[in-house]
């Protein structure tokens, strides 16, 4: 859990740590009845959503940058097709 959450911005840190302790505050107030499995249950999908939106954080900084090396290599190719052209000797 240390390693994802070195990974988490700060708010989604204070996010899964809140309903952490929301969730342990709730299982001493109901017990251990059918409420802990709708507790866990708020938990684990939070704790989900949270690992998907950095998940589609890192792919979308990873397609950037993937974007960004194809403009580099189409803007260079695009020099050397200039430079190869014929001058018009107008």
């Amino acid at each position: 859990m240390r390693h994802l959450l070195r990974h988490l911005d700060i708010v989604s840190q204070l996010v899964i740590v809140t309903t952490f302790v929301l969730f342990v505050v709730a299982l001493f107030i109901k017990g251990f009845g059918h409420g802990l499995l709708l507790e866990a249950g708020v938990f684990l999908v939070s704790v989900k959503l949270i690992i998907m939106a950095h998940k589609n954080t890192l792919l979308a900084k990873d397609l950037d940058d993937r974007l960004d090396r194809l403009q580099t290599t189409l803007t260079r190719m695009e020099g050397v097709f200039e430079a190869q052209r014929p001058s018009d000797p107008g």
